[in-house]
Order: C-alpha cells, then sequence, then structure tokens
C-alpha cells in the first residue's frame, strides 16, 4: 500500500456513500474543513475517515468499489458497523462528550459500553494510519471523536508529527473531571506534539485540567511528556470569504434576495439559523424576541424573525424534546403577538444549501446567534462576511469562541433574555453608518485571517514544535544507544554506576515514610547482583536517610549515599565528615514549616539530621503551587545568606547545608578509583549536581521530563 507524508484524520471523510438500490452514491462534502486544507491537496497527502454508510449495508465488492474509488480522491475509509456507530458516535462521542464540552453535565451518558466502542473505533483509526504511513509522516487529527488516538499513533509512530485539533469548547476542570475516563483522554491528547484551540480560554482550561489531573505544568504552552515537548496554542478558524463572494454574485441568489426584499417590504428581518441543538441557545432566543415583542409594542407588524432550524439526531429523546418546545414556543409567540396580517415567526425546520441561506443572510438586518456554548461559529462570520455594504447588525453569544474576534457586533449572554431583547431594539435603532462601519472592521478581520490560513498556520506551528523537540541536544535512550552502551559496560575493566532512587530506581510514592518507598525484591536483587560483579562499583545516591538505604540496601556490597552526600556507607560502615550546625537553621525555619503544613491539607514535614523537607505530592495542585511559591520566598527571606540552600524538587522544598550537595559526594567517589566506565541517573536537580561531577567520556541519563545537561534521557522509571 501506498506510504504518504501528510495524513489527515476525522471522524468523517469529506466524501460521503450512500446506497440506494444496489447502486453506491459518492457525494462530495462543502464543509469548512475540506476548504481549510485544500492547501494540503496533492499526491502525498491522504485523509482518512469514516465514508458515512454503516459497514453492515455493504457486500465486499460495495468495500472494494468504495476504496478504490476514495483512493483516486485522495482519500482513505474506516468502515464502521452500525452498532460501533451507535456507541461510539451516537454513543460516547455525541452522548457523553458533546454535552460535557458544552457544560450540559446533565445530559451527559456514561456507558461502559460507550467508551470501550471509542477505544475500539480509535483504534481502528490508527491501524488505518498505520497502514499508510511513512515513519515521520505529518499526521493531523481532528475533533472529539478521536482524543485517544494521538497516543495510539505515537506507540506507533514515534517519528512521526502528530498535531490534534479540537473544534468544540474544552471545559473547565470542574467540569471536565466529571468525566469517568478524564485522564484516559488527558493521556491519549498529550501522545500528540501540538493540540490546538479556537481560543486562547479553551487551550487555558485544557492545560489545568494536564496540571489537575496528569500532574503536569506547563511553561507558557509547553508541556514536558515522556521526555517530549508538547506544544498548547489557540488557533481561530476563519471562513472562505471568496466562497461566499461568489455566492453572492450569483444571478439565482439576486433573485432570491430581491423576492426576501419584496415579501418583507417595511419589515426589519431578524435572522436565525441553525442545527438543531441544546447548546444553541434556540429557546432563550425565542424568548428574548418574545420580551422584545411585549416590551415594544411599537414594532408590532414592523419586525418579522426568520428561524431556520436544521434538524439533527431527531431519533434521540433529548432532541425531540426540544424540538417539541421550539414548536411549542413558536406557536405560542405567533399567536399571542400575531394577526391575520402579520405572522411574527416564519418558521423552517430543514436543512437549507449555501446557496438558500446567502440571500437570507443579505436580506436580514438583524442576525442573531446565541448559542449557550460554541466552539467558533462560523455562521457569524459567513453573515458578516456575506453583508459586504448592505447594512446589518449581528447580535453574538460572548460565549461563542467567535466573540474574541468580534467585538463590534453586539454581544451578549445569551441566558439573559432581557439583554437580547434590548440587543434587537439597538439594532434597529443604529444608523445605517454605524452598522456599515461595524461591518468593515468585522470583514477586513475576516478577509484577513481566511480558513486556509488557519491550515497554514496550525501545521507551521507542529512543524516548528518538531523542531524545537530536535534542538534538545538529549538524545533519548532508545535501543541503538542502549547496545552501544551494554557493550561499553562489558568491555569496561573498572565501572561505576552511580544511581538516584526515588524517580530512577523506583517511582514516587505518596508518602516520604520509608517503608512506603522500599524496592521491590527484583530491584534489590538487581542492585545486589550488580555490585557483586567483579570491577564493578554501585553507589545509590540518595536524599533518604542513612536508616532506609540501610534497611534496603545494607545487605548489599553497594557505596550508599544519604542524604545528598551527608553520609556514606562503604564497606559497611558509616562515615559522616560533614561538620554544620544544621540545628540553628532548623529551629528557625520549623515553625514557618508547620505554619504552612497547618494550612496546606495533604503536606507533610519530613526531618532529616542535616536538612528539613516539606513535602507536597498529597497538595491539591493548584493550592501547591501557591503554597510552595509562598513558603520557598518566606524562607529564602528568613534565611539570607547562612551557608544553606532552598531547593525546589519533585513536589518537595527542601533546606539544606550548602556544603552538602550530591556533586561533591559524587566527586569522592569518582576520585576514589580509575573508572574507565562512569554512568550516573537520576531525575532531579540534585542530580544535575552529580552529573557535573561526571567525567567527559562518562554517561549522564535524565530520568523523566526537565531541562538538563545529561547526554541521555529515558521518559520515567519503567
Amino acid at each position: 500500500m501506498t506510504a504518504y507524508s501528510t495524513i489527515v484524520i476525522a471522524n468523517r471523510l469529506p466524501i460521503k456513500v450512500e446506497k440506494s438500490d444496489g447502486k453506491l452514491k459518492f457525494i462530495q462534502s462543502d464543509g469548512g474543513l475540506p476548504t481549510a486544507l485544500s492547501s494540503l491537496d496533492g499526491d502525498d497527502r491522504i485523509w482518512i475517515g469514516w465514508p458515512g454508510i454503516a459497514d453492515d449495508k455493504l457486500t465486499d465488492q460495495d468495500r472494494q468499489i468504495i476504496t478504490e474509488r476514495l483512493q483516486k480522491q485522495g482519500c482513505h475509509p474506516v468502515f464502521l458497523s452500525q452498532e460501533e456507530i451507535d456507541l461510539f458516535y451516537e454513543g460516547y462521542s455525541n452522548d457523553t462528550l458533546w454535552p460535557l464540552f458544552h457544560y450540559f453535565q446533565t445530559y451527559m451518558v456514561n456507558r461502559d459500553e460507550y467508551w470501550q466502542a471509542y477505544e475500539k473505533v480509535n483504534q481502528k483509526y490508527a491501524a488505518a494510519a498505520k497502514s499508510v504511513a511513512k515513519a515521520d509522516s505529518l499526521v493531523w487529527i481532528h475533533d472529539y471523536h478521536l482524543m485517544i488516538l494521538p497516543k495510539m499513533l505515537r506507540q506507533h509512530l514515534p517519528k512521526s508529527q502528530i498535531g490534534y485539533f479540537h473544534h468544540t469548547p474544552f471545559p473547565s476542570y470542574e467540569v471536565f473531571r466529571l468525566l469517568p475516563e478524564r485522564r484516559e483522554i488527558i493521556d491519549g491528547l498529550l501522545g500528540a506534539d501540538l493540540v490546538g484551540f479556537h481560543i486562547y480560554d479553551y487551550a487555558k482550561h485544557f492545560l489545568n485540567c494536564c496540571l489537575r489531573i496528569v500532574g503536569i505544568p506547563n511553561e507558557y504552552g509547553l508541556l514536558h511528556v515522556d521526555g517530549r515537548k508538547v506544544r498548547v496554542d489557540s488557533f481561530p478558524i476563519g471562513i472562505d470569504p471568496s466562497r461566499f463572494d461568489k455566492i453572492r454574485g450569483d444571478k439565482q441568489v439576486q433573485q432570491s434576495y430581491q423576492s426576501l426584499s419584496e415579501t418583507y417590504h417595511g419589515q426589519d428581518i431578524i435572522l436565525s439559523v441553525d442545527r438543531l441543538d441544546y447548546s444553541k441557545g434556540m429557546l432563550e432566543r425565542l424568548e428574548g424576541y418574545r420580551r422584545f415583542l411585549e416590551d415594544n409594542p411599537e414594532y408590532l407588524g414592523q419586525v418579522a424573525m426568520i428561524m431556520v432550524v436544521s434538524p439533527s439526531r431527531t431519533g434521540v429523546e433529548t432532541y425531540q424534546e426540544l424540538q417539541d418546545k421550539i414548536d411549542k414556543k413558536v406557536s405560542q409567540i405567533n399567536g399571542a403577538y400575531g394577526s391575520a396580517e402579520w405572522t411574527p415567526i416564519s418558521y423552517q425546520s430543514q436543512t437549507l444549501t449555501l446557496e438558500e441561506i446567502v440571500p437570507l443572510f443579505m436580506a436580514a438586518d438583524t442576525m442573531l446567534v446565541t448559542p449557550r456554548r460554541d466552539g467558533m461559529n462560523l455562521v457569524a462570520k459567513e453573515y458578516v462576511s456575506t453583508k459586504g455594504d448592505i447594512p446589518g447588525v449581528l447580535i453574538l453569544s460572548e460565549l461563542a469562541g467567535a466573540a474574541e474576534e468580534m467585538p463590534e457586533a453586539l454581544l451578549i449572554n445569551p441566558n439573559d433574555t432581557l439583554a437580547i431583547s434590548r440587543a434587537i431594539k439597538q439594532s434597529f435603532e443604529m444608523s445605517d453608518k454605524e452598522k456599515l462601519e461595524r461591518l468593515a472592521k468585522m470583514q477586513k478581520r475576516i478577509r484577513d485571517h481566511p480558513v486556509a490560513d488557519w491550515g497554514k498556520s496550525f501545521l507551521s506551528a507542529l512543524k516548528q514544535v518538531k523542531s524545537l523537540q530536535e534542538d534538545d541536544s538529549t538524545t533519548r535512550l532508545g535501543g541503538k544507544h542502549q547496545k552501544v552502551l551494554i557493550s561499553q559496560f562489558k568491555n569496561a575493566k573498572n565501572r561505576l554506576l552511580m544511581l538516584d532512587y526515588d524517580g530512577t530506581l523506583r517511582n514516587f510514592v505518596n508518602s516520604p515514610s520509608p517503608s512506603a518507598a522500599a524496592p521491590s525484591q527484583e530491584l534489590h536483587d538487581l542492585i545486589a547482583s550488580l555490585a557483586s560483579k567483579p570491577q564493578t562499583t554501585v553507589c545509590i545516591i540518595s536524599g533518604r536517610s542513612q536508616e532506609a538505604l540501610e534497611t534496603w540496601f545494607g545487605d548489599t556490597e553497594a557505596i550508599l549515599v544519604a542524604e545528598h552526600g551527608a553520609y556514606k556507607r562503604e564497606n559497611g560502615k558509616w562515615q559522616s565528615h560533614v561538620d554544620v550546625d544544621f540545628e540553628s537553621t532548623r529551629k528557625l525555619i520549623k515553625p514557618l514549616l508547620k505554619d504552612y503544613t497547618s494550612r496546606t491539607p495533604g503536606a507533610k514535614i519530613e526531618a532529616k539530621d542535616f536538612a528539613m523537607v516539606w513535602h507536597y505530592r498529597n497538595v491539591p495542585v493548584e493550592l501547591a503551587l501557591v503554597r510552595s511559591y509562598n513558603l520557598k520566598r518566606e524562607l529564602h527571606d528568613t534565611l539570607g545568606d547562612e551557608g544553606v540552600s532552598v531547593n525546589s524538587g519533585n513536589k518537595i522544598i527542601e533546606v539544606k547545608p550548602t556544603s552538602i550537595s550530591k556533586k561533591i559526594a559524587a566527586t569522592g567517589v569518582i576520585k576514589a578509583e580509575s573508572y574507565d566506565f562512569v554512568l550516573a541517573a537520576g531525575d532531579d536537580y540534585t542530580d544535575e549536581d552529580m552529573f557535573a561531577s561526571v567525567p567527559k567520556n562518562g554517561v549522564t541519563v535524565k530520568i523523566g521530563p526537565g531541562e538538563t545537561s545529561a547526554c541521555y534521557r529515558l521518559p520515567n522509571v519503567e
């Protein structure tokens, strides 16, 4: 099968397949995404997605015909059974994720079979991508249907450039945490190199979820994930203005516009065009219009609302109930305020083509776009672009992503029906001059940022992230490099291994207690075996106490260095050459540490012979950030230049004498003998000191994320 350099993956293909009377029909989509990706057209690009028809309806010959036909048009189908469509698409994607992302938690449905189908279908997409990908392909994944796909592809294609774009809102942590599979979703998205959203607020929510759910902080939108840099940023999508210019100039469209103008002569037209969905705020919009008519009776007969609702998911009870409520509300308004000569609302429940919508845009004096939540909302931009030099006013929900780019619209809270009523009146009272001035500013912005530029901007950012990753001088310690190191180890005459403990030999635990962090029998036996090898010295150099290290590894031949170098055990004997009075420092800072601990649930104090440690691993992340920052600042202010250092480690703050460090301890171990192979491995700032002591021909390995001087990196303890 042909391999492609660029792969676009979305739930649906830009071509829909239908089957009628045994014949297949291929229908081209005119959606925004195909337009946005037109700049990627070429023989070296493939689009992976579902062709829009249940696999159960197809014969083997149908599948072959569909695959071959789509292949010629740059597409690769993922066939889904009706059960998969019901559970993956209608189920987890639209009954679980969609309401959650739009802040309608009460509509969210959680079922095990939904999640299982979601995983299974994402795996199908991963297999499809793997079958057509090169080792270093650029892969662009779209939207909430495929949120765990980036991680799957990272495992299959570790050298590829993977981007993910989220087209809906991304909710705050307090809402997202309601999702049972929240960890899996975040982990899945972090398989990408670039995660994009329409506006910064969504990116901010996602970054906060990364911090609160998986404990990964960010530096100005950059996260360190398993030794990789992952960028999170906003990329507001646009439209293709030239397309609407072309439709606007069509003769039949002009005739439709003239017909509307004649039909509604002498009336101000309010337009509402939406897909049937509870997130669109249609009931609140209707109530706002009703209040306008109630509060401004002089406009009765002088205004008309054209409301177009495109049917959607009509077989779902929630949507059917919404449709019934809209029907009832429209009837109530028409009955209460209408007359034989005038109908307040012209209501259409149907899906219109762009050629049918554009004349409505042109004729509308006021456009109501009032979703209760929306990722971007391109209808707002389409209306403004279509108006040209025809006066008109856009009333826009401040909770739509488009509001950030369209401040000249009349921005309202979509839940505030009085605000909607007042905005309608304001739009009618506004002068044509002001209307055109507002439109002109928005039109310029729309033309300056067309949808094609959105695609180019995202892909450019994806390539920049990859370059940033490649600029990292630390090499991942993969299979090839491991083989070289093993060979060097075997051929060396005298070997030294200097190993940190927590975060290097063993994962961190939630308690500073030694019993909670004890090594497994397998790890203990491995250290004992290495330390017993001829011409091999193993040194465990840790911040742990001598009691802990003695308990864990006292029966091995390893050199044990405790409290970052305060104590050293060699040949079975513990020694300390530290001549420091730490007790005065301890007395000075202990009240401060106790105060912070009492005010910070989950925090603990650990007292060592030559250090005081404040642990905040079990503290809620955001509180931990505030408390640790303030405590460190107060410790610096309290101690001044007292020959002690205040250091931040992995969810700890440690105060210890500056004369004690892993660098000093490691240097002493290295100089004790003549080693021709030295390897040091560690995970935090104290280990950077140790790395500095290693000879130039030695090997240093950083475990986990973060800046480092090490020459190699491993993503985690495993």
